[in-house]
């Protein structure tokens, strides 16, 4: 049977939340394209899009009327460019914010901010009293990019001097909250991490190895721990006859790291719409 057949027929989601997963966000492209190919209805007719940390580059792009191929082309650039010294991103000349804004700038529309306010929710950290904040009113395509950049922000490694929204500073959103609360019923909760979420991966069934973390819900598992230190460190970097070779060769294991990302997101999506179908024929 045809993917599409396996999985048309469910009722579409109210909203959808994008978790902050570092540098495996190459999993929630894969979701992304999922939902686009073949349930293009629950991203059309979302109400709200959350997103905080690297989710909040997904979320702001779908919010505002833009499509998956936007998040792509930033993070195959921050991917090639950190590519280029053994501290990979971390190294003092990459420039993670100045590409991230780069990209926004190019792939979103002057009238963006009209499109996302009251659709578009960005979870941020504010300072200097490490508050949650959620931001969902935006006056201008400035105000959008920097909501997102402010919540992808981490203090020392991106800098010294947090960005700021409308005179405030913030800092990674992540500090918070991992996941942007919303009502379970009505919100598709999306996570490269295993745990209870709608759409990620299914490790193991054993609910009692869960835990909740910063609003996140997370499973106790070695495949979980080696996303983690993924998210902190691109798949490259992890992989010792990568490191250690003479002038850096081998860098195609990167693409196929990331290729892997993505398919996981994309069949994980699969999976929560067959279920869905399910739910609804029963």
């Amino acid at each position: 049977m045809d993917e599409t057949d396996q999985v048309s027929g469910g009722s579409p989601a109210q909203s959808v939340s994008f978790c902050g997963c570092g540098f495996i966000l190459g999993y929630e492209l894969g979701v992304i394209q999922a939902l686009q190919e073949l349930a293009p209805e629950m991203l059309g007719s979302a109400a709200k899009f959350f997103g905080i940390s690297s989710g909040a580059i997904a979320a702001a792009v779908l919010a505002c009327g833009g499509n998956q191929e936007i998040v792509d082309e930033i993070y195959s650039e921050v991917m090639e460019k950190s590519k280029k010294s053994l501290l990979g991103p971390y190294s003092p000349r990459f420039h993670f914010l100045k590409l991230l804004e780069k990209g926004l700038r190019k792939g979103l529309t002057e009238n963006c901010h009209q499109l996302a306010s009251g659709r578009l929710h960005i979870g941020l950290t504010r300072l200097p009293d490490g508050q949650k904040v959620v931001i969902s009113d935006f006056c201008s395509k400035e105000e959008v990019i920097q909501a997102v950049l402010c919540s992808c922000f981490i203090p020392v490694i991106w800098g010294w001097i947090p960005p700021s929204f409308r005179g405030v500073r913030y800092i990674d959103g992540g500090f918070t909250s991992l996941h942007p609360l919303s009502d379970p019923e009505t919100t598709i909760y999306v996570s490269p991490f295993a745990g209870e979420n709608d759409i990620c991966p299914r490790d193991c069934p054993a609910a009692f190895y869960s835990i909740k973390v910063l609003d996140f819900s997370f499973q106790i598992s070695v495949e979980n721990l080696c996303r983690i230190s993924y998210g902190i460190f691109p798949p490259l970097y992890l992989d010792p006859t990568v490191v250690w070779t003479p002038g850096l060769q081998a860098y195609w294991d990167l693409e196929r790291n990331l290729r892997e990302m993505w398919n996981q997101g994309y069949h994980d999506t699969i999976y929560y719409l067959q279920m869905k179908k399910q739910q609804l024929l029963y």
